[in-house]
């Protein structure tokens, strides 16, 4: 071979290798963000001391979300999580009693528009079925589980292009017209006989089991299990929140008009009537089949969680809140407070566009306002429908007489940074050209369709810049990927022989 001829080939060798090389480092900050949603119902960190605190000290701030029970502060994602199973233990312990884990034997079918499925424990046998409203189109398409309704009491239009399945509710535990009691021969209670829970903890348990469902026949349904919302409004409400805070798998979670025993924490629902004289749903007038009876005679500034904690559970996942101010029962300057409060997590991360509030007034309850529509519309797009240019940084206070909006006596603690440690440094990333790992993907850029070749089988993932995984799928020799719908910057990740490769494409 001539000298010229073989060092311009070392030299284009060197190139390719350090334009791969310069791909993975951008891999490793694409994927910087937390990621929208997770594989699994509760994640959890090896070490972590997840018991509940204790009732024994007054404490009438909000507690600090960041500090774990052994008095250190949060500073890693690992630390959070295990913060979170703290928070999820407490709330476990003082208000809705222990959510089971998943059951060995779940199983599903989907047929005639029906999903159906089948849990068994205890050797009993629990069935939810769900009649679903499926779009028109190729898919996969996102999914909304509504709370006894297929979009929950937010209009079924908001959610074009969504598959939209109802939880029954009562298939689980009954609703029973809101009073206040339990009733042992609910289906719930023959699976878990003696178990001492509110509803909200067997509701949540039976959402979970719905999206194991929609997991096992995402195929025959051409759903998507990344994309899943929950939703509901009032008592529904406070059930779409339990759900989407104890279950990672949601990656959208949208509590309409909830109110005290929602987003309302207690601390500050208390304070407001203590202040105004004005009665609202507080921990001592509440609805005890939905929360566990012991509750009434807690005092809440002594609780080591609240509400604002519930929904920092969903962090760094997307959440909106709607309230109705007009509606005294809702107390939303409490959930105002509460909501406030809770974002400071988000923030933590860097992901603040990920939570949203709209305390528009003026309207029924349950019936959404327009600017709360338009709310729902932009986090639908956003987080459900990989829309890059939804708005959903929504903060829309509620506008009330009498209502005192500041924080000074609710937070008296500070928010640190939480850095996600990604996955990518984990993997084995290479800076070798393609072609000499055996992978090849083009073209690259790409306009219509994205061809990956690999010798053998191999795993593969498309990521988008938010982290989340638009396509995960196994293959071998060859696949073609296509209905990548908009334009920017994707990872491609490969495993195979136990090994990862990253890298990154642009669809033009």
């Amino acid at each position: 071979m001539p000298a010229k001829q073989f060092i311009m080939k070392k030299f284009l060798k060197i190139k390719l290798g350090l334009i791969f090389f310069f791909n993975a480092n951008i891999n490793i900050n694409l994927l910087a963000q937390a990621p929208l949603v997770f594989d699994v119902e509760n994640r959890t960190v090896s070490g972590c001391v997840a018991t509940a605190g204790n009732t024994s000290t007054i404490n009438t701030f909000l507690p600090d979300p960041f500090s774990l029970n052994n008095g250190v502060r949060v500073s890693t994602f690992n630390d959070w999580t295990c913060r979170r199973n703290q928070i999820k233990s407490e709330i476990e312990q003082y208000e809705i009693g222990p959510k089971p884990s998943k059951p060995v034997n779940v199983t599903a079918t989907y047929s005639g528009g029906k999903l159906t499925v089948t849990v068994v424990n205890n050797q009993q046998t629990l069935v939810l079925t769900s009649n679903v409203t499926m779009p028109t189109g190729t898919g996969p398409f996102p999914v909304v589980i509504g709370m006894n309704a297929p979009s929950g009491q937010l209009s079924a239009s908001l959610f074009s292009g969504v598959i939209q399945i109802p939880f029954n509710h009562d298939q689980v535990v009954s609703y029973g017209g809101g009073a206040g009691t339990i009733n042992a021969g609910d289906p719930y209670f023959k699976l878990y006989p003696g178990t001492n829970i509110g509803k909200y903890s067997a509701w949540s348990w039976g959402i979970s089991r719905l999206i194991d469902g929609i997991e096992i026949v995402k195929a025959q349904m051409n759903a998507d299990p990344k994309k899943i919302c929950v939703t509901g409004c009032s008592y529904a409400g406070k059930m779409a929140l339990f759900a989407g805070a104890f279950d990672e798998r949601v990656a959208l979670t949208i509590a309409q008009e909830s109110g005290g025993g929602g987003i309302n924490s207690w601390r500050t629902s208390q304070a407001y009537t203590t202040r105004t004289g004005t009665n609202i749903e507080k921990i001592d007038n509440t609805n005890y089949s939905w929360f566990k009876s012991s509750m009434r005679t807690l005092n809440p500034n002594t609780l080591p969680h609240d509400h604002h904690e519930l929904i920092a559970m969903i962090a760094p996942r997307a959440f909106l809140a709607l309230g109705n101010p007009g509606q005294v029962w809702l107390g939303d300057e409490s959930g105002y407070k509460s909501s406030m409060a809770a974002l400071e997590v988000w923030k933590s991360m860097g992901v603040e566009d990920r939570f949203g509030f709209d305390f528009t007034g003026g309207h029924n309850h349950c019936s959404a306002a327009t600017s709360q529509n338009n709310s729902v519309t932009a986090f639908i797009n956003k987080f459900l429908k990989n829309s890059t240019t939804a708005n959903s940084n929504i903060r829309i206070n509620p506008s009330q007489s009498g209502f005192n909006l500041t924080m000074t006596s609710v937070i008296n603690w500070t928010t640190p940074t939480i850095k996600y440690s990604n996955t990518v440094t984990d993997l084995n990333v290479i800076n070798l050209p393609l072609n000499e790992i055996g992978i090849n993907c083009y073209p690259n850029p790409f306009v219509s369709e994205l061809t990956i070749e690999a010798k053998g089988d191999f795993t593969y993932q498309l990521i988008n810049q938010f982290g989340q995984i638009l396509k995960s799928d196994e293959a071998f020799g060859k696949v073609i990927l296509s209905n990548i719908f908009d334009k920017g910057v994707y990872l491609v990740k490969i495993i195979q022989n136990e090994k990862s490769h990253s890298f990154k494409v642009i669809k033009d």
